[in-house]
């Protein structure tokens, strides 16, 4: 259950940030194209934790593909279908090859570049979740920065008046966004997120209060938030 979850996830990070990359009108293209930015962050995943069957892993994924795209070239089925059914048949086809090798071990790879991925999973995911902002600025509201905050006043009990602190001055910062500007108001909005960014690598840094995990996740989705909003507002 675990190796499947992983490779969903693995999936969609794919579907993020490999997807948009390339946008053939031709469905043929653009369901083979899917199948391959799922296929290959799986792949290195799996190689990255030593799972084996990674060739019969990517057949699932391009498999029900070109079973539909048959029919599809004869004319039987649409465009449409051969996409949602491609996704429906890969789950079917991913548990018969999880069930073929739920005993095999094999060794995590020692490739510098594979390990560096894998062990910054987290960095990878934030990345994933906030392409879109690249082409498309997201401002979030003011309230989204004591949300962020509130996180760690809630974890940082183990320094609960240093996060008290810090959660003050956001509250300060969103009074300081409502009374200024809308110009002024989102350069302090994503003044915060890339504070935010800094506290989260300390954090990061110093493995304290919060996972390690987490840290690197926010620290790079509020990196991305904030560097966006500047890009937007320059």
């Amino acid at each position: 259950m675990r190796h499947g979850a992983e490779m969903l996830v693995a999936m969609l990070v794919g579907m993020a940030l490999l997807g948009p990359l390339w946008t053939p009108e031709r469905v043929d293209l653009a369901a083979l194209w899917m199948a391959a930015s799922m296929s290959v962050p799986m792949a290195l995943w799996m190689r990255y934790r030593g799972h084996g069957r990674i060739f019969e892993m990517c057949a699932a994924m391009f498999v029900p593909y070109l079973v539909l795209l048959v029919p599809y070239w004869f004319g039987l089925l649409d465009g449409d279908t051969v996409e949602m059914g491609g996704h429906l048949l890969m789950l079917p086809a991913m548990a018969v090859v999880l069930v073929l090798g739920r005993h095999d071990h094999g060794t995590p790879s020692t490739n510098p570049v594979i390990r560096a991925l894998g062990d910054h999973w987290p960095a990878v995911i934030a990345l994933a979740v906030s392409f879109d902002f690249w082409q498309t600025p997201l401002v979030p509201p003011v309230w989204t920065l004591l949300l962020c905050q509130a996180a760690y006043l809630f974890w940082g009990r183990r320094a609960p008046r240093v996060q008290l602190v810090v959660f003050s001055l956001y509250a300060v910062l969103a009074v300081a966004v409502i009374m200024a500007s809308s110009s002024a108001g989102v350069l302090l909005i994503a003044f915060g997120w890339g504070a935010h960014a800094v506290w989260d690598l300390v954090h990061h840094v110093r493995n304290a209060v919060v996972p390690r995990w987490w840290s690197e996740f926010c620290g790079v989705f509020d990196l991305v938030i904030a560097v966006t909003i500047l890009i937007a507002w320059f």
